[in-house]
């Protein structure tokens, strides 16, 4: 149940507020589109943001954590940054609106800021329940994202990176992606800092595979060492379809990112894993919902986190399998390394299972590197943060490497290297 208080905003909410009054008359829509908006942030003012008496952030007391909000919106600047992978198609935003006039071949694309203008984007914009509160913010200053189309048997042969980039202030996109039957392709959605300054960052992508689909989508937050990103990902699974789900957190001070997934499909496929690194004292939440809601559907989710210094890390898995599910196979493991005696995070898988026919299980682990392990580095003349990084970067490269995409998996390890000289 919601307990949210009524009485007083903090000063993070009440800027939010202000920053939506004052930039009302900028964002784009239609009527449709600004009633929707106003019962957001009416519903903002009404609830505030959420504490820990809500269930769903009871890790993160998102009233508390979020001390402050910037009220600038689209003065900060981005560079540009080269492709994860080289040769990939780059298409993206940069504080927040669409750079240029994207375009991939064979792949329909288009701006979420004609959607919003058309008032089609209006029904879009509704929460997905009472504690949507990523969804609520995004709703009410969202100015632009990408829409992409794959047509039915479509086959992109080179990944496609959607680049969301931006400096200081607030920037706030959407990604409605659609994947036609037969479709294949690789998608890098990637969120980067790359100018100066603290940034409120908000984003939704709302991603749909049609039968027989066969995606890859990768996530990867790289966010400056002060700002806030609140992400969600949206995803539904059709019949015989294949997902590949990558998320990547190496940045932020305070991320909460959310995975949303529907298994809606007999026959689907999930594959789901994860790599958190954490240092300072930064604060981030993987938190996802992952419902099988028909027969004979198979899905893995597999997290590997590891915490420096006195960062917080926070996990969050639901698997709820429904009444007629029967023959789902759904696996789930969150294992953790604590670097340090500050460093903490909080893991609570959870199973929902209706059906009587299935397999289904869940874990959790929490340790340090193996003093054995390190030792043995250490006695052949490698030094001990050397060493450290070493075993950290095995611990996680076990899962990166379930890409087997030669050039992903080098770049991934890459990002993951990087993050490591300059925390381990």
């Amino acid at each position: 149940m919601n307990m949210q208080t009524t009485s007083r905003l903090t000063a993070a909410e009440s800027a939010l507020i202000d920053a939506y009054t004052g930039q009302l008359g900028e964002l784009p829509g239609n009527g449709a589109v600004i009633s929707a908006r106003d019962r957001l942030v009416d519903d903002l003012k009404t609830n505030g943001l959420p504490t820990r008496r809500v269930e769903a952030w009871h890790y993160t007391d998102l009233k508390t954590l979020l001390r402050s909000v910037p009220m600038d919106a689209g003065t900060g600047s981005a560079d540009a940054i080269e492709p994860l992978v080289a040769g990939a198609h780059v298409i993206g935003t940069r504080q927040g609106q669409i750079v240029g006039k994207p375009s991939v071949e064979g792949v329909v694309v288009g701006a979420f800021a004609d959607m919003l203008r058309e008032g089609t984007a209006a029904p879009g914009l509704s929460v997905i329940d009472r504690d949507d509160t990523i969804g609520k913010i995004n709703g009410s200053f969202v100015r632009d994202g990408l829409v992409l189309e794959f047509p039915a048997g479509v086959t992109v042969e080179q990944p496609i990176e959607i680049q969301a980039l931006h400096g200081a202030g607030q920037a706030h996109t959407r990604f409605p992606v659609s994947f036609g039957a037969g479709s294949k392709a690789v998608v890098i959605e990637r969120h980067a800092q790359t100018g100066e300054g603290s940034a409120f960052v908000s984003s939704v992508s709302d991603i749909s595979l049609e039968d027989g689909a066969d995606v890859t989508w990768i996530v990867l937050q790289q966010q400056g060492a002060d700002d806030t990103h609140l992400g969600q990902v949206r995803i539904r699974v059709g019949e015989n379809a294949k997902l590949k789900l990558f998320v990547v957190n190496a940045g932020g001070k305070l991320v909460r990112q959310e995975l949303r997934v529907d298994v809606a499909g007999e026959g689907a496929e999930l594959s789901l894993r994860g790599v958190n690194l954490l240092g300072g004292d930064t604060h981030t939440d993987v938190t996802l919902v992952l419902g099988h809601n028909v027969p004979n559907t198979n899905s893995t989710e597999i997290f590997r986190n590891v915490v420096f210094d006195r960062a917080r890390g926070v996990f969050q898995g639901m698997i709820k399998v429904a009444l007629d599910a029967q023959k789902t196979d759904a696996r789930m493991a969150c294992n953790t390394l604590l670097m340090s005696d500050d460093a903490e995070f909080a893991a609570k898988p959870e199973l929902e299972i209706f059906a009587d026919d299935v397999q289904c299980g869940h874990g959790a682990t929490v340790a340090d590197i193996d003093d054995n392990h390190l030792y043995y580095l250490m006695a052949r003349g490698i030094p001990r943060n050397h060493a450290r990084a070493m075993l950290v970067n095995a611990f996680v490269a076990e899962i990166v490497e379930e890409l087997e995409d030669e050039a992903l998996v080098e770049a991934l390890e890459g990002v993951i290297s990087t993050w490591l000289a300059k925390h381990a």
